[in-house]
C-alpha cells in the first residue's frame, strides 16, 4: 500500500493527525512531521472540518444506531462511528442530534444506570475477543488472551514481555489459527496499536475492509 493510500486509510478511520503520525512510523516506517501530513491531507482535499455532511444524513445514521447495537453509545463513540461511515461532523452535532433522538438514553448514561445488553454470536468462530491485561507490567508479566465469543473456548492466554508490540498479538493471532485450522469471521479488542497488525492479517485472510 503506498503512501496516499496509508494516509487515506487512516484519516477514513477517524484517528487524529498525532495518530496517525505513530501509526505510520511504527507500522510503516514512515516518518513525516505533522505539517507535511496536513500538506498532504490538502492536497488529497481531506479535511475535519471543512464541508460537513448534510445533518440530515447523520440524524438518519445515528437514528438507525440507536435502533439496532448503538443503543449504549455515548456522543463520543457515536461521533467515532459516524467518521467511520465517512460522515465528516462535530461532536457537538452528534451530541445534539442524541440528546433529541435519544433523551431517555442520555439521561440513562448521566446517572451512570446504562440498559443491559444481550449478547449474541452466531457459532463457533464466529467472533474472537481480544484483551491484554498490564496491571504486572512493572513485574515483567504481560498477559495476552483471547476467547472465542460463542463457546467461550480460551484460544489463547500468554504471557510475554510486552502488551504494546502489535507483532506479538499477531504472532498469537497466527499461531491459532493454524493450530485450530479456523479463522474467525470478526475479531474484536481494544483500538490501539497493539491490535494494528491482527487487523491487517484478519483482512488478508478473510478478504474483508475490517477495523479492530
Amino acid at each position: 500500500m503506498d503512501f496516499t493510500a496509508l494516509i487515506k486509510l487512516y484519516f477514513s478511520i477517524g484517528i487524529s493527525y498525532s495518530e496517525i503520525l505513530c501509526c505510520l512510523a511504527i507500522n510503516h516506517r514512515i516518518v513525516i512531521s505533522m505539517r507535511t501530513l496536513k500538506r498532504r491531507l490538502t492536497e488529497l482535499r481531506l479535511y475535519r472540518r471543512k464541508y460537513p455532511s448534510n445533518i440530515l444524513n447523520v440524524a438518519l445514521f445515528v437514528a438507525g444506531q440507536i435502533s439496532e447495537s448503538g443503543c449504549q453509545n455515548g456522543y463520543r463513540w457515536m461521533h467515532r462511528k459516524c467518521l467511520l461511515a465517512g460522515f465528516l461532523t462535530s461532536r457537538s452535532v452528534v451530541a445534539a442530534l442524541l440528546s433529541l433522538l435519544d433523551p431517555q438514553g442520555c439521561e440513562l448514561r448521566r446517572r451512570k444506570r446504562l440498559r443491559r445488553r444481550n449478547y449474541y454470536a452466531k457459532g463457533p468462530n464466529f467472533i474472537w475477543h481480544l484483551v491484554s491485561y498490564d496491571k504486572l507490567k512493572q513485574y515483567g508479566l504481560c498477559i495476552n488472551g483471547c476467547k472465542d465469543g460463542f463457546s467461550r473456548k480460551i484460544i489463547w492466554c500468554k504471557v510475554t514481555c510486552s502488551t504494546s508490540n502489535p507483532r506479538i498479538n499477531v504472532g498469537h493471532y497466527i499461531d491459532a489459527i493454524e493450530q485450530f485450522c479456523a479463522c474467525p469471521k470478526a475479531v474484536r479488542g481494544d483500538r490501539g496499536t497493539e491490535n494494528t497488525h491482527v487487523a491487517e492479517m484478519h483482512n488478508f485472510l478473510t478478504n474483508t475492509v475490517f477495523h479492530i
